[in-house]
Parts: structure tokens; sequence; C-alpha cells
């Protein structure tokens, strides 16, 4: 217990600073209870149902109706605390500040309301408001500890977003909350919000832009409205909460956001407003898509089916995409899914990275468009740069980039420390870690090209034929990535060609959907082949790409040395098919095979 303690004062805010005051309060009792240390945190109220009123049976904003209400709340404002300790003499009348009770951890969160005019519903919320937000936060930024900003729900997720861009090198708490009901009804879930965010804002260091919600705290640019009807409105899809406030408030600190330079603090207003938000549908006309692309549009959030999939049997669509792609228009793709990442491991998805379409991996459409919007407008930055910083992990909004990551594992001092960490120290033990993590290890090994890491894992002991938890082998991980040099060292290894995924693919059929003909045809050289199970559907596959004049995928199933007359679930062969739809060029190529 007085671990924890410790743990938790580390972690909470200091009790001297700008802003923050250690009050005497007579009736506390014990010499050791008798100070309290006071936080600031700034409230800036935007409007939202939080703050609206009923009038004739309709919700509307009400101008100073929050503050007069929350002073007649014993559990927004401690009136009685504030008398004895002369509050209100230390702020001018017109800043509408109120005190929280004393918390567990010792602390009186005093927190001053900065109310708009007029007061908004989030619906009518634009990027110029987005500005007035953050250049209030940098104007106010050394006075208070944390920030507050009161919002309405429905698009909460974009403003949560766009700011996590904004707020360059930030240091400090920046909380979006709001409710689903207003704070003057009975059942209301706005107390509880704003108490929370009060709380964590003035109490915690966690230098990100939050969304508190229903007792957790999610990253800003994670999260997503999932339901008009219920207090649970918000869901973080793809990474689990920072905190959650229940009998305590548990941070996850291994999971904060950290800027990785100590720079000033710095706002940046700039919002490139050219971007929009394009929803691929079964059927989409190549005139929407065009229409769509046209100037003066800059940037395009790409909603695309399952894991990053468009149809690739739609060449006037693709190549009204690669047009764009190609006069600088930049294009994110991003799944329509709730949960997920983009990957290419389908050829529908690799179609819209060879037409210059850059991979969004996990991040929410609101994320991907307000990053857009604010790379977009890096005037000093060429687009290659630009589409650089789209795939990069600027503020936690999406997956780690492993890109150019180096494992250093040249010797077993590894696992030692891990299992010095552990207390683990018998030699099955060891070799127990050694086998759980080494898997995983080798296929990011295999994922970033990195032989020399490869080298020293096999140095340990590890068989590099070993899966990991999708039973993918570091050889299935690096013909997908088509690194023709980490295959080739597999191979020389002893690596399997045989070895099947959860999905019952081997590294060959994965590099045969990858179009990777190089990986192809050196796995075939070293004795690879399709299985049964594999070959299928084959004959269907075959049969689609001889209807879509698609040479370059037959090619590739031609040098895997798949039968190229296999027919398709018609009866039909791909050589009928072909002929069937008048396209000579690819008669000519199977007739031949």
């Amino acid at each position: 217990m007085a671990l924890q303690l410790l743990s938790q004062k580390s972690l909470c805010r200091g009790t001297v600073g700008r802003g923050r005051r250690r009050v005497s309060c007579p009736s506390s009792g014990s010499p050791e209870m008798s100070a309290d240390v006071e936080t600031r945190v700034l409230v800036i109220n935007t409007g939202g149902t939080i703050g609206m009123v009923l009038h004739d049976g309709v919700l509307s904003p009400e101008p100073n109706a929050l503050v007069k209400t929350l002073r007649k709340l014993p559990i927004l404002h401690d009136e009685q605390y504030a008398e004895k300790t002369k509050l209100y003499e230390c702020f001018k009348p017109e800043d509408k500040t109120l005190v929280l009770p004393r918390s567990k951890l010792g602390k009186r969160v005093v927190y001053t309301f900065l109310e708009y005019c007029p007061l908004l519903d989030s619906s009518n919320m634009t990027p110029n408001d987005w500005t007035t937000i953050g250049k209030d936060i940098e104007k106010y930024y050394e006075q208070y500890d944390g920030f507050v900003v009161l919002h309405g729900t429905d698009t909460m997720a974009y403003t949560t977003s766009a700011l996590s861009f904004m707020c360059e090198n930030l240091g400090k708490p920046v909380i979006l909350t709001g409710s689903q009901v207003p704070i003057f009804e009975m059942r209301t879930d706005g107390r509880d919000n704003l108490l929370g965010a009060l709380l964590i804002a003035g109490q915690f260091v966690i230098p990100e832009v939050c969304l508190y919600f229903h007792h957790k705290l999610y990253r800003g640019n994670r999260v997503t409205k999932v339901d008009s009807g219920s207090f649970q409105a918000f869901a973080s899809p793809n990474l689990p909460p920072l905190a959650n406030a229940e009998i305590d408030i548990n941070i996850n600190w291994d999971t904060v956001w950290r800027p990785s330079t100590t720079a000033k603090f710095t706002v940046y207003t700039q919002m490139n407003l050219n971007v929009g938000l394009l929803r691929l549908f079964p059927g989409i006309t190549t005139d929407t898509i065009k229409a769509f692309l046209k100037a003066p549009m800059e940037g395009v959030i790409l909603e695309t089916y399952g894991s990053g999939n468009a149809p690739d049997n739609r060449a006037d669509l693709l190549e009204e995409i690669r047009k764009a792609t190609e006069r600088g228009l930049i294009m994110i793709n991003c799944t329509q899914c709730l949960r997920g990442t983009v990957t290419i491991s389908y050829a529908t998805g690799q179609a819209l990275s060879k037409a210059g379409v850059v991979a969004g991996f996990d991040m929410t459409p609101e994320a991907a468009l307000s990053k857009l919007s604010y790379v977009l407008a890096k005037q000093n930055c060429s687009t290659e740069e630009k589409k650089k910083m789209m795939s990069q992990n600027l503020r936690g909004e999406m997956v780690a980039d492993l890109e150019g990551a180096k494992l250093s594992l040249s010797d077993s001092r590894f696992i030692q420390i891990i299992a010095k960490t552990l207390s683990i120290g018998c030699k099955e033990e060891l070799e127990a870690i050694r086998d759980a993590l080494m898997p995983s290890l080798a296929c990011a090994a295999a994922k970033n090209g990195n032989i020399e890491t490869l080298e020293a894992i096999r140095e340990m002991g590890t068989n590099l034929n070993k899966a990991d938890y999708d039973d993918r082998t570091p050889l299935h991980i690096a013909a997908c990535e088509d690194h023709l040099n980490v295959v080739d060292y597999l191979l020389g290894k002893g690596a399997t060609v045989f070895a099947k995924d959860r999905f019952g693919d081997t590294p060959l059929r994965n590099a045969i959907h990858l179009r990777h003909k190089e990986v192809v045809e050196l796995l075939r050289n070293r004795g690879a082949h399709l299985s049964q199970d594999e070959l299928q559907d084959t004959g269907t596959e075959l049969c689609r790409l001889s209807a879509s004049g698609d040479l370059e995928g037959l090619k590739i199933w031609k040098s895997a040395g798949v039968n190229m007359a296999m027919s398709g679930y018609n009866g039909k062969t791909p050589v009928e098919v072909a002929r069937a739809l008048g396209l000579k060029e690819v008669v000519d190529f199977l007739e031949t095979a």
C-alpha cells in the first residue's frame, strides 16, 4: 500500500507552481492533512447538450446557465471552502470560478469557465471553431494545469482528433467532454462526465488531447461516436482506454502518449479545408469518383471494404484514382469497419496501393480526415513528405510504425533481462520465455527486412520455422513484404516452404496474391507448390483475371506452376472466357501457356 501511494504521488503534479495554492483549512484536522493543494483547470464551454435548456420542447444553449447551476451542486462546487479561503478574492468576478471538494489525492481542483458567445450545437462546429479553441488553449497554457473543453457529442470525435494534431509538443492534459442529457435534468450523465474530466485534468499529467465519457478516458484521435441513445456514446475500437474512473481513477501509464521532443508548446492553426471523405459502395460510378476527386480537392479519405479493399476489376475506377494521385492529390485508405486495420493482404487492397493510395492503417475516419487537413497545410513540405507524414504515427493516432525498427538481440542478455524482471532463473523457464517471444520477434524482423536480427535470433537457438500467434512464419512475412533477400536467407537456413498459416495459406500463395513475381519464382525453384486446398478455387480466380484482361495476374499464376486450363465455377476455362469477351491478347497468352 505504501508503494502504491508513493507511485500515485510521484505521478501527480507537484505542489508548487504557477496557478497553484497550498491552503490551510482550520477544520481539516491533523497538521498532516491541514494543507490542500490547489490545481487550476480552465473549462472552455463551447456549447453542446451538457449546458442546454429545454424551451418549448426544444433543447438550446443558454448563456451563463451552466455556472449558476454548478454553484448549487455540492459535488461540483464547495462553497464553504471557497468562503473560508477567500477564493473569490483571488479572481475577478467575471472569471466564473468554482472549486471541487477535496479529492482522495488531497487536491482541490479550482476551475474557471471561459464561455463562448454564441454557444454552439456541435453540428454547427467548423474548423474555424477548432482554431478558436486551440488559440485559447495556447493563450492560457501557462496559467492552468489542465484544460477541459465542453462540447457537443455529435462532432466531438472530429474536434478531439483535430486538436490532437494542432497542439504541437503538448505537455498538459486537454480533455473534451459533454453529455447525452443536459446537466439540469434529474437523470443526466453530465455531472459525472464533467467531474471525471476535471479530476483527471487537475490531478494527472497526461500530455494528450483526450475525450472523457462514461467513466473512461480515451485518446482523442482514437474515438468515434457509436451510440446516440446511450450514456456509452463513444468507443475507441483499436486502443484501450487511457484511464478508467471506477472506485479509483486508474491510469494506464504504459498507453499514455508522450511527445518525443521538449520543444515549446504551440498550436498550428492552419488547416487545409480542401479535404473530404469518400465511402465506397458496390456499384459506385466512375463519374461519382471523378466528380469527387476534381480540383480544388487536395486530399481524400477513401473508406474501403474490410481490410482496405476496393474492386480490382474496375479499371475505370482505379484509373481515375491513379490520375488523381499522380497530379498530387493525397488519398488515404481507411477501412469502413469499426475495428481492424488496412493491409495489402488481398489483391483488391494492393490495387489501391499501386494506384498511389496511402494506407491509413487503423486510423478512424475522423482522425484521418483531421490529420490530412493538418498535414496538407504544411506549406514547406513536398507532396512526398506529406505522404510520409500520413504514414507516420504523429500523435498515437494509429498503430506504431515498425518500419526501420532495429531489434538488438545479438546475444541472450535480452532473455536474461526479461527473466530477471520476472524472477525466473531455471533453464526450462528461460527456454519457455525464448520460445514464446522469439517467433513474434523473428516475424517483426522479417517484416523489416532485417537479416542481422534474424541471424541473432537463430544463434540464440530459435527455430526460424516457428510460427507466431497467426501461425505465420518469418517466411510468410518476408514473402508478403517482397523481401527477396530475406526469403533467400530463410530458405538457406532451412525454412519450410510448406508451412501454412491459420488461413491455410503457404508463403507461395501469399506471394502470388500480392504479385511478388521474383519471390514466387524463388520459392518455386526451392520446391514450393500449392496444395490441393489452395488450388480449390483457383479456376474461378483465373477466369476472373481473364475476364478483366489482367495479364499480369495470369502471368503470376503461370509462374507459380498452375494449370492455366483449370475451369471456373461455371465450367468455363480462362481461355474460353477471354474468347467470349474478345480479349485477343489474353487468348494469345493462354493458348501458349
